[in-house]
C-alpha cells in the first residue's frame, strides 16, 4: 500500500489517500490542525527537504508520522524501529534557513534537455515522395536471386498479376502503410519513375512543404544496387537504361530538413555519401553566406534510415518478404508475428493462415491485434527510452509522429534483419537495441496472445481467407496484411453466426505487471538518492547504461554530499502509454504523481518521455476521481516549466482548475483546501509574465474565487490565493482597480497578523504588486508605477490610498520577528519610494535638520519660530499655512507625517540585524539621500547639508556615534566614512504615538530616539564594500574605520552571515568599481543637475524650504497625473523605451517640468534607477511543488542516518534524565566542591548557559563575543561575534531545541534577539550561522545602570520572555514569529530576570532592580496581569528562579546577599530567608531538578582577591559547601563593572540536568565544579 499524503517526513499536511489498486481516492482523515491552521501550524520539521510548508512539526499536527495504511494498519517498516519523541524544534523550519531566497539546485543538477524538442534540430514532416523502382519481372542486372527467393512487396506478389497492376496495388499499399503511421502526411507514390519525372517531383514536395520536413522513401529492388560514390538509379523514359543519380542532386531538389529512407541493397552507400556531400555543403554555406537563413535548417540535421551497410545485400530468404525492411517500418506487427510464428513451436498448431486471422482493429486496443500493437508501441518505446541519449530520444521520438513511429519500427528490423546478417543503419547514428531484454516481454506477449488464436477461431463458423493465399507455395510468405477481413467477418469471430456466447478474450496482463513494477520501484526506495554509478540517474545526455560515470569520478563527485536520484524504473514510457486505458488510468495517474513528486528530475524525465499531450487531454475528461492527482501532477508541472503556462490557456486547461477553486461543494473534493491551494499556484503560474494568462484568469472569476478564501483556516490556501492575487494585478491596471473596488488591498492588510510567517509574507509580496513591484522572472523587469491610473477614484483619494497601503503595512510588520516578512516590507516601502520621493526627500531633509540640531545640543522644543536653528519647524509651519482649508491642512499633515513614520522605520531597518534585510533598506536610504543631495535644499541659505558632521554631546556612551573625523565635508564625498555594520547605536523603532502627533514635535521626539543619522547611512556609493554573494558580509574599506575594529587572534569583528545572503546593495549613482583597501572615495561631488536657465533664474536666495518641500510635493503630484494619462492609452504591462514619459519605467516624468512645478526640480533625472526592489518570494514559494510531498524525509526515515542518530540522542537524553533524576535527591546532601574542569576565555565570562545533554557551555564576555566550549574536553568549538553595537553587551543566553541539537539564542542590551546554528564544529556542518534576529525589545529605556534584555526560554510551548531596560515584558510566540501580549511591569526599574512556569501554567516571575518580585499570569489582561508582588527585598534582585521541588514556592536573592523563599498560596511574606553574603551577592542559581542553590560573593573594593562559594541545601540551614576560589585580579578592578548592564563581575550558572556548576571569574577563568556523589 501507498499514501499519497502532502508530506509524510514530518508530514505538514495530508495529502489525499489512495491504495493503488482501489482505484478511488478516500478523503484522507485530517485532525484538528488540518481543519484549523493555528499557530502551531506555522512551523516546520528543521529535517525535512521540503521546507516551504510551515507546518508544525508536531507528529499529529497535520497526519502521523506513522505511515498509516488506508485500512488503519500501521506500516510493519515502521513498527520495528523506536519512534522519536513529539519533538518541535523552532527556528528550524525552511523560511528560517532560506529567508524566502530560492534554494540553489543541488550539485548533480544540470540544465534540462528541451522535451518540446529542440528548435534547431526540430522537424516537421508534411510531405512525402515514395519512390518505387521495381521494374517487375525485370531484374537488374547485378543481382543473382535465389530459387525459391522473397517476392512480396508491400504484402503483394506481383506475379500473381500483370506487372503494371501490381505496380499500383504495390504502391497503393504502401500509400496505405504509411498513412497507417501518420494520417497527417501529403503522400505521393512516384511509381518507376524517370529521370525528369523524380525530379519534377522532388522540387514539388519541396515546394509543398515549405520550410518543413519532406519524406524521401526510395525503394531500389528493380534497379543497380546504389553507387561507391553516392549514385542512385531510377529509368529513362523508355525503360530501355537505368540512368544514374547523384545524392548531390536529390539534396539540390528537396533541399532540408529531410527524412530519407533507403530500401536497398548497399544501402550504406547512400546514407555516407549524403553525408559527405550534405557536410561540404553545409561548409560552403557558412564560407560564403555565413550560415543559414533564420528557419533553414543545414543538411546535417536530416534524417536517414537504411536497410543495411555499404558491403551487405537484402536478404532474399523466401520466409522473408523482399521489402523486409519497409514491412517492419510501416506495418510491423504483421512482419512481428510472421517472425514469431517462424522462431517460436505453439501448441494447437498455429499457422501463418491463422495468425491472418487474427481479428481486431490495430487502433482499437480492445481488440486482439489493437491489443498487441499497444503493446508494441510500448515496448519499442522504452527499448528507446532505455538505451538513446535524452536529445536523439526527444528529437527521434517526441517531436513528429511519422518519424517517431518509423524509428520506433526500426527497433524492430533491426532485430530481424540481424537475423540474416543484415545491419539496418541510421542517421543519427543508434546504438545495437536487438538484444535488449525487453524484446523477450513481447515475445511473452505475442504468445500469450497467440495462444487464444484457435479459441477466438473456433466460434466463427465462416472465416474467409484472404484470396491468394491458397497458391502460395507452402513455407514461403503469405501475402495480406493481417486483420484485413471484411466487417461481416469480424462480427461473425466476435459473436459466431450460430449465436452462441463468444469466446472471452483475456487481456494481456503486460500493462498491469508493468504498473506493478513501477509501484514496487516506487515503494522499495527508489526514491532513496545513491552514489553515482551504473544504478543512478545519468547526466543529461548520457544513455542509462552507466557511461560517461568516469567522468563523474574524475570530478570527485563520488562523494557522500554529491548523491544522486536512482536510476528510473525502465517502465516509465510504459506507464505513459497506460495512460491510454481507462481500466489503468487512475492508478498509471496515482503512480506518475509518485514520481514526480521525486523532485523536478523526475518532472523533467516525464516531460520528456512525452506525458504533455495526454496530461492535456485528461484535463478535458469529466470523472471526478482524477481531480486530485491531475491537480497534484499539474502542480508539478508548472512548478518546474512555467513555460506550460501557454499551452494551458491554448487548450483551455486553466478553466479546469479555476473551476476547481471556485467550487462551493468541497466534499467532491478530498483535501479541498489543500488542492484548492495547488489550483491557485497553477493559476498563479499561468499569470506570471503572461498577460493573456492574466486575462484568462480574469475572465474566469479567479480573482473573486481567491478574495473569497483569503481567511480559509488552511494556511496554504491563505497564502496561494494570495499570491495568485499578486501575479494577477501584476502590471495590470484594470485588475488593480476591480480589486481596489472590493476593497482587497484592506483585506491583505488585514493579513499582515495572519500566524503563518508565510502568509504575511504573501500579503506583503501582493501588496508589493499592488503597489507597482514586478513579480516577474525578468531581471529587467524592475517595475513601478505605483497601484496604476485608478481612473475611477479622484486624484487625492488616490494618493491618499497609495500613503494608507504602505502605513499600514509598515506598521503591521516594523516590529516582525521574521526577517522574510521585513524583507518583503521593504519591497513594498521602496515602490512608495519610487513614486512619491519629492516627499521623502522632505522627510530625510527634515530629519536631517533635526538631528544636526540634536547633535549641537539643541534638543529641546524652541516655541520661537524665528529661532536660528528651527528651520525645520518654521518650513512645516509656512507649508502648512499655505492651505486655506482647515481640513486639506490637517490632511495634509497626517500624510507627512505617515511619509515621515515610514522614513524612520526605513532607518531602524537600514540598521536591522538580519543582515539581509539591511542591504536592501540601505539601497533604499541611500536612494533617497542621494536625492536629497541633488535636490534644492542644497543650496538654502538655511541648510546644514553642507557642514562637516558633528559629534554631539556625550550625554550617555551608549548612545554616542562613532563619527570618522577624517571626512571633513558631507557634500566632498557623500560617501560617509562610518563604522562597520555591528557597532550602530540603539535604535529603537517609534511607536505609533510617536509618528502620529505634529510633524514638528514628531521628528524631534524621534531623534532622542533613534541613533544619528549618519548611521544609518552606511554609505553612499562606495564609501564601505557592501555584501556580496561570495562573501556575505560587509568589510570596512578605509583606513580610517580600522581603529575601531577590533583586535582579535582571528577576524570576529562581524557576526555570523545567515546561510543565504543574495541581498546586494545597488549605489543610486553609477555602479563603481570595489574599492581597493585604503584607498580614498572618488569625488563624488552632488552638483544639482538643473536645466542652467533654472539655476540662473534662481539664485538660492529666491526661495524658502517651504518654497521646496511645495514643489517636490507637486512634482510627486504631477508623476501620478502622468501615471493617471498614461494609463488612458497604454497598457501599464508596456514598458516604454527612450526618454517618453513613462508612469513604471523613467526616473522621472518629463510632464512635471514642462508644469507649473517651481524650480524645475526634475527629481532623479540624475539618479541611478534602483527602485522598486525586487522579491524572490514567489520563486521560493514554489519550491514547495519541487520538493517530495508524499514521502518521509531522510530523517524520519527509518533507518537513515539521521533518524538513526535522532533516535539515538533521544535515548541517550532519556538515559541522562534517569541518570541525573536518581542523583538529584543525592546531591541534596552531598558537597558540592568537587572540581571537575577549568576553561580560560577572553574576557569576563558575565553570562553563560549549559547544553542539558550535549557537554557544551556558551559564554558571552562583557562585550559581544560568544564562545562554545565541550567542558569535558576543556576544548573550544566556536568563537564568534554578536554584533551588537560598542558599548552594550550580551545579557542572555540560552540553548533552545536541545532534544534534537540546538540552536543559542542570544539577547544583547541593544534590545536585539539573535539566534545561531551550526556552533557544534565537531558535527561538520558547516560554518556557524545567524538563524534569524529581531528587535525583541523595541522601547529601551536609556538608564545608567540597567540589566539590558533579559530573557526566559520555555520549550514546551516555543515562547520567549523578554523584558530588561522596558517597562513591558514581551510575549515572543517562536511557532509564528509575533508579538503576543506586551504586559506592563507598572515599575520605573528595570526587569532583572525573567522564569516561566516549568509546567503547563501560563504563569511567570519577574524580578526587579528595586527588589520587588512579581507574578504574572499571561492569561489576564494586560492590566491585571500581575497576580502577586513581594517587597521584602531592599536592593537589586540579582535572580529569581522556580523551587525545584515545591510547587508553587520560589527563590530570589538580591545583591545585599539576601535569599528568600515564598509561597504563592501565602501571605506576601518570605517562607524563609538566608543571609549568605554580608559584603554583598554576585552571582546566585537554583538546580533545576535538585534542591540546591548556590552564591557567590561580590568582588568589592575591599575584597577582590578571592571569592567566597557558597552551596546550600533548601531543606537544610547549614551549607553543603562553602569555599574561597581566587579571581585571579592581580590588582584592585579600576571599573567598579565590566558591563552597565550587569551588576556582577563574576558569574554562576548551574547545569540543567547534570550536578554540575560553572564559575566565571574576572580574569577569564571558568571552573566546572560538581557534587560529591560517592
Amino acid at each position: 500500500m501507498s499514501m499519497f499524503s502532502g508530506q509524510q517526513s514530518q508530514p505538514p499536511r495530508n495529502g489525499p489517500r489512495f491504495a493503488p489498486g482501489g482505484g478511488l481516492w478516500a478523503k484522507g482523515t485530517r485532525t484538528r490542525a488540518d481543519a484549523q491552521s493555528s499557530d502551531s501550524d506555522t512551523e516546520r520539521d528543521y529535517r525535512s527537504t521540503s521546507r516551504s510548508d510551515p507546518s508544525s512539526n508536531t507528529r499529529n499536527s497535520r497526519g502521523t508520522v506513522d505511515t498509516a495504511s488506508p485500512d488503519g494498519r500501521v506500516n510493519g517498516s515502521i513498527e520495528t524501529l523506536p519512534d522519536p519523541a513529539p519533538i518541535i524544534p523552532y527556528w528550524s523550519a525552511k523560511r528560517h534557513l532560506t529567508c524566502g531566497n530560492p534554494t540553489p539546485g543541488p550539485p548533480w543538477s544540470s540544465k534540462p534537455i528541451p522535451w518540446r524538442g529542440s528548435s534547431p534540430g526540430k522537424i516537421k514532416t508534411v510531405t512525402a515522395a515514395l519512390v518505387l523502382c521495381l521494374n517487375i519481372d525485370v531484374d537488374p542486372p547485378d543481382v543473382i536471386k535465389t530459387n525459391p527467393c522473397a517476392v512480396l512487396e508491400c504484402w503483394v506478389d506481383p506475379h500473381t498479376m500483370p506487372s503494371h497492376k501490381a505496380l499500383e496495388a504495390i504502391g497503393s499499399n504502401l500509400h496505405h502503410q504509411f498513412e497507417g503511421l501518420s494520417g497527417k502526411v501529403n503522400y505521393k507514390p512516384i511509381l518507376d519513375p524517370s529521370l525528369e519525372d523524380l525530379r519534377r517531383f522532388c522540387q514539388t514536395s519541396r515546394k509543398q512543404a515549405k520550410d518543413e520536413a519532406v519524406l524521401f522513401y526510395y525503394n531500389g529492388h528493380g534497379v543497380p544496387k546504389p553507387t561507391a560514390s553516392g549514385e542512385l538509379w531510377c529509368f529513362n523514359r523508355d525503360y530501355t537504361q537505368y540512368i544514374p543519380v547523384s545524392l548531390q542532386e536529390v539534396q539540390s531538389w528537396l533541399g532540408s530538413p529531410g527524412v530519407y529512407i533507403w530500401d536497398c541493397s548497399a544501402a550504406g552507400h547512400l546514407l555516407l555519401n549524403f553525408n559527405t556531400f550534405a557536410e561540404r555543403r553545409d561548409n560552403d554555406v557558412n564560407m560564403l553566406h555565413g550560415g543559414y537563413p533564420d528557419g533553414t535548417q543545414p543538411l546535417m540535421n536530416s534524417i536517414q534510415l537504411a536497410a543495411c551497410a555499404a558491403n551487405e545485400q537484402l536478404p532474399s530468404c523466401p520466409e522473408l518478404p523482399a521489402d523486409v525492411f519497409t514491412s517492419c517500418l510501416t506495418s510491423p506487427i504483421d512482419i512481428a508475428l510472421r517472425y514469431f510464428i517462424m522462431n517460436h513451436q505453439l501448441p494447437n498448431n498455429i499457422t501463418a493462415d491463422m495468425v491472418l486471422q487474427l481479428p481486431g482493429d490495430l487502433k482499437d486496443r480492445r481488440t486482439p491485434l489493437g491489443e498487441l500493437n499497444w503493446i508494441f508501441t510500448a515496448i519499442t518505446d522504452t527499448i528507446a527510452w532505455t538505451t538513446f541519449s535524452r536529445e536523439i530520444f526527444t528529437r527521434l521520438y517526441r517531436c513528429d509522429l511519422l518519424i517517431a513511429s518509423l524509428f520506433r519500427n526500426f527497433l524492430l528490423a533491426e532485430r530481424i534483419m540481424k537475423d540474416y546478417h543484415c545491419t539496418p543503419h541510421t542517421y543519427p547514428a543508434l546504438p545495437p537495441t536487438n538484444t535488449h531484454p525487453l524484446w523477450a516481454t513481447w515475445d511473452l506477449a505475442v504468445d500469450t496472445c497467440l495462444r487464444q488464436l484457435p479459441d477466438l477461431l473456433a466460434k466463427a463458423s465462416d472465416i474467409n481467407v484472404p484470396p491468394g493465399s491458397s497458391s502460395l507455395i507452402s513455407g514461403s510468405m503469405k501475402p495480406g496484411r493481417i486483420g484485413q477481413m471484411n466487417r461481416q467477418d469480424r462480427a461473425n469471430v466476435a459473436v459466431g453466426i450460430s449465436g452462441e456466447k463468444p469466446y472471452a478474450y483475456v487481456r494481456s496482463r503486460f500493462f498491469a505487471d508493468q504498473l506493478t513494477a513501477f509501484e514496487v520501484w516506487i515503494s522499495r526506495g527508489g526514491s532513496a538518492l545513491t552514489k553515482r554509478g551504473p544504478m543512478s540517474l545519468p547526466p543529461a545526455g548520457d544513455r542509462y547504461s552507466g557511461e560517461a560515470i568516469n567522468d563523474f569520478q574524475e570530478q570527485g563527485v563520488t562523494t557522500e554530499h554529491h548523491l544522486v536520484p536512482r536510476k528510473p524504473p525502465d517502465q516509465l514510457p510504459i506507464v505513459l502509454q497506460v495512460l491510454l486505458s481507462q481500466p489503468h488510468r487512475l492508478r498509471a495517474l496515482i503512480l506518475l504523481s509518485q514520481f514526480v513528486d521525486l523532485g523536478p528530475w523526475a518532472v523533467h524525465l516525464v516531460l520528456t518521455i512525452g506525458i504533455f499531450p495526454y496530461i492535456s487531454k485528461l484535463l478535458q475528461a469529466p470523472s471526478q476521481d482524477l481531480r486530485p492527482v491531475l491537480i497534484f501532477i499539474w502542480a508539478r508541472i508548472l512548478a518546474v516549466d512555467p513555460s506550460v503556462q501557454v499551452d494551458l490557456l491554448n487548450t483551455q486547461g486553466y478553466k479546469y482548475f479555476a473551476g476547481v477553486l471556485g467550487s462551493k461543494n468541497d466534499e467532491i473534493l478530498p483535501n479541498s483546501s489543500e488542492h484548492k491551494a495547488m489550483c491557485s499556484f497553477i493559476l498563479s503560474a499561468i499569470s506570471r509574465d503572461f498577460p493573456h494568462g492574466q486575462q484568462a484568469c480574469w475572465d474566469d472569476r479567479v480573482f473573486d474565487s481567491c478574495y473569497e478564501r483569503l481567511e480559509e483556516p488552511d494556511f496554504l490556501l491563505r497564502q496561494w490565493t494570495s499570491l495568485c492575487i499578486a501575479q494577477m494585478w501584476d502590471a495590470n491596471d484594470e485588475i488593480k482597480i476591480y480589486g481596489v473596488d472590493r476593497g482587497t488591498q484592506d483585506k491583505l492588510i488585514g493579513m499582515l497578523s495572519d500566524d503563518s510567517a508565510e502568509v504575511r509574507s504573501a500579503a506583503l509580496y501582493a501588496l508589493g504588486t499592488f503597489m507597482g513591484a514586478s513579480g516577474s522572472t525578468d531581471p529587467n523587469k524592475q517595475g513601478g508605477g505605483g497601484s496604476g491610473t485608478m481612473y475611477q477614484l479622484e486624484e487625492r483619494v488616490h494618493f491618499r490610498m497609495e500613503v494608507a497601503v504602505a502605513t499600514g503595512a509598515t506598521l503591521a510588520i516594523k516590529d516582525d520577528a521574521s526577517p522574510m516578512c521585513r524583507k518583503e516590507l521593504l519591497v513594498v516601502i521602496s515602490c512608495l519610494v519610487k513614486e512619491w520621493r519629492g516627499y521623502f526627500v522632505v522627510c530625510a531633509w527634515l530629519y536631517w535638520e533635526e538631528d544636526r540640531k540634536w547633535r549641537a545640543g539643541l534638543t529641546g522644543h524652541y516655541t520661537s519660530p524665528l529661532h536660528d536653528e528651527d528651520v525645520t519647524n518654521q518650513a512645516i509651519q509656512e507649508w502648512l499655512d499655505d492651505f486655506d482649508d482647515d481640513l486639506l491642512r490637517e490632511e495634509n499633515r497626517v500624510l507627512l507625517s505617515s511619509f515621515f513614520t515610514i522614513f524612520v522605520v526605513l532607518l531602524d531597518l537600514s540598521v536591522d540585524p538580519y543582515q539581509e534585510v539591511a542591504t536592501n533598506a540601505q539601497t533604499v536610504v541611500d536612494y533617497i539621500m542621494a536625492l536629497l543631495l541633488e535636490s534644492p535644499f542644497t543650496r538654502l541659505d538655511s541648510t546644514s547639508l553642507d557642514a562637516p558632521p558633528t559629534a554631539p554631546i556625550d550625554r550617555d556612551r551608549r548612545s554616542s556615534p562613532q563619527i570618522n573625523p577624517r571626512v571633513t565635508s558631507i557634500q566632498a564625498s557623500p560617501s560617509l566614512s562610518l563604522p562597520p555594520p555591528s557597532p550602530g547605536s540603539i535604535r529603537p523603532p517609534l511607536s505609533r504615538s510617536d509618528t502620529m502627533n505634529t510633524i514638528s514635535s514628531g521628528v524631534s521626539n524621534t531623534l532622542r530616539r533613534t541613533s544619528s543619522f549618519a548611521n544609518a547611512l552606511k554609505s553612499i556609493a562606495n564609501g564601505i564594500a557592501f555584501p556580496s554573494i561570495e562573501d556575505g558580509r560587509a568589510s570596512p574599506a578605509f583606513i580610517g574605520s580600522a581603529s575601531q575594529t577590533r583586535v582579535d587572534p582571528v577576524d570576529l569583528s562581524r557576526p555570523p552571515s545567515p546561510n543565504l545572503n543574495f541581498a546586494q546593495y545597488t549605489s543610486p549613482y553609477s555602479r563603481p568599481p570595489t574599492p581597493q583597501a585604503g584607498s580614498s572615495p572618488p569625488d563624488i561631488s552632488p552638483s544639482p543637475r538643473l536645466p542652467p536657465e533654472i539655476q540662473d533664474s534662481h539664485p538660492p536666495t529666491d526661495f524658502l524650504p517651504c518654497d521646496v518641500m511645495e514643489a517636490l510635493m507637486e512634482e510627486d503630484m504631477e508623476r501620478l497625473r502622468s501615471r493617471r494619462r498614461a494609463g488612458g492609452h497604454r497598457r501599464r504591462h508596456q514598458h516604454n523605451t527612450g526618454s517618453l514619459p513613462s508612469p513604471n519605467g523613467s526616473t522621472f516624468s518629463m510632464d512635471s517640468t514642462s508644469s507649473s512645478v517651481i524650480l524645475g526640480l526634475g527629481t532623479g533625472s540624475g539618479i541611478r534607477d534602483v527602485l522598486p526592489l525586487k522579491s524572490s518570494f514567489f520563486d521560493w514559494c514554489c519550491e514547495y511543488f519541487k520538493e517530495p510531498q508524499m514521502r518521509q524525509a531522510e530523517p524520519d526515515e527509518p533507518g537513515s542516518i539521521q533518524y538513526n542518530y535522532q533516535v539515538w540522542r533521544q535515548q541517550r537524553n532519556e538515559q541522562i534524565s534517569i541518570e541525573t533524576q536518581s542523583q538529584a535527591d543525592i546531591a541534596e546532601e552531598r558537597k558540592w566542591d568537587r572540581p571537575v574542569a577549568t576553561i580560560q576565555v577572553a574576557g569576563h565570562p558575565l553570562t553563560m548557559a549549559f547544553h542539558s545533554y550535549d557537554q557544551q557551555l556558551v559564554v558571552a564576555n562583557e562585550t559581544d563575543m560568544i564562545s562554545v566550549w565541550d567542558w569535558s574536553q576543556r576544548k573550544r568549538l566556536n568563537y564568534f561575534c554578536n554584533g551588537n553595537p560598542k558599548g552594550t553587551s550580551v545579557t542572555s543566553v540560552h540553548f533552545i531545541n536541545q532534544d534534537v541539537g540546538g540552536i543559542i539564542v542570544t539577547g544583547a542590551a541593544d534590545g536585539i534577539i539573535r539566534l545561531y546554528r551550526n556552533y557544534d564544529t565537531t558535527l561538520d556542518q558547516g560554518p556557524v550561522q545567524m538563524v534569524s534576529a529581531f528587535r525583541g525589545l523595541n522601547e529601551v529605556i536609556q538608564m545608567r545602570q540597567g540589566s539590558g534584555v533579559v530573557t526566559d526560554w520555555k520549550q514546551s510551548t516555543g515562547t520567549l520572555l523578554v523584558g530588561g531596560d522596558s517597562r513591558v515584558i514581551k510575549v515572543w510566540d517562536a511557532q509564528t514569529e509575533t508579538q503576543g501580549l506586551d504586559l506592563d511591569t507598572l515599575s520605573e526599574s528595570p526587569v532583572t530576570a525573567i522564569v516561566s512556569d516549568p509546567g503547563a501554567a501560563q504563569t511567570f516571575i519577574a524580578s526587579f532592580a528595586d527588589g520587588i518580585v512579581k507574578v504574572f499570569d499571561r492569561r489576564l489582561d494586560e492590566e491585571d496581569s500581575i497576580v502577586r508582588t513581594y517587597r521584602e527585598h531592599t536592593t537589586w534582585v540579582q535572580n529569581v528562579r522556580w523551587h525545584p521541588t515545591l510547587n508553587g514556592h520560589l527563590l530570589s536573592a538580591s545583591l545585599d546577599g539576601e535569599v528568600k523563599i515564598w509561597d504563592l498560596r501565602g501571605s506576601d511574606n518570605s517562607v524563609k530567608n538566608w543571609d549568605l553574603h554580608t559584603n554583598g551577592l554576585s552571582a546566585f542559581d537554583v538546580h533545576s531538578s535538585a534542591g540546591v542553590f548556590a552564591s557567590s560573593s561580590s568582588i568589592t573594593p575591599t575584597n577582590w582577591r578571592s571569592q567566597r562559594i557558597v552551596v546550600n541545601s533548601l531543606h537544610r540551614s547549614n551549607p553543603l559547601s562553602a569555599y574561597n576560589i581566587s579571581t585571579g585580579l592581580t590588582l584592585h578592578p579600576i571599573r567598579a563593572l565590566p558591563s552597565p548592564f550587569i551588576p556582577r563581575s563574576s558569574s554562576l550558572v548551574f547545569h540543567p540536568t547534570e550536578m554540575l556548576y560553572g564559575l566565571g571569574e574576572p580574569d577569564g577563568t571558568i571552573r566546572i565544579m560538581g557534587c560529591k556523589l560517592t
